[in-house]
């Protein structure tokens, strides 16, 4: 049994899994919220898909970095003979930022986002301030995905 294959694939797991997780939950409760609006004015469709779309970026972030930690470690290639105990928790520890940062961005982009979709439902020409509030949170899951990457190519 080679414990570093073991270590780097949970690593791979956390980053995918709990970034999608949160993803799902901010795509969800936007989704939520955008079909009250919608059901109202179908005009508004566009806007509300637009704030609804954003936290689903963190799931593509939590993936980003599995299939990066996947090729660098040699998952990918079936080659994990000099992957080490060593070298398999260093790829776990560093698929956890954008494990855990894509996991609450997500959630807290949703909500964010959700507050964008009901200012657009009582005026629909602020939208771009709902965008750019719930962009904001996004900067935190950028920040995590920059550190995952930069941790895993960093392994040797």
């Amino acid at each position: 049994m080679n414990w570093g294959a073991i270590w780097a694939t949970a690593g791979a797991v956390i980053a995918a899994l709990l970034a999608g997780i949160g993803s799902a939950i901010g795509v969800g409760i936007t989704g939520q919220a955008s079909a009250g609006v919608v059901s109202e004015n179908p005009d508004l469709s566009g806007k509300c898909l637009l704030l609804q779309l954003l936290p689903g970026t963190q799931g593509i972030y939590g993936l980003l970095i599995a299939v990066v930690i996947a090729l660098q470690s040699g998952l990918m290639s079936g080659d994990v003979s000099t992957l080490t105990t060593t070298l398999g928790v260093r790829y776990l520890l560093a698929g956890l930022p954008i494990a855990f940062g894509g996991l609450l961005s997500a959630i807290y982009q949703g909500k964010v986002a959700v507050a964008g979709i009901n200012m657009v439902a009582k005026k629909p020409t602020e939208s771009g301030k709902g965008m750019v509030m719930a962009i904001m949170v996004e900067t935190y899951a950028v920040l995590s995905l920059l550190i995952s990457f930069l941790l895993v190519i960093g392994i040797k």
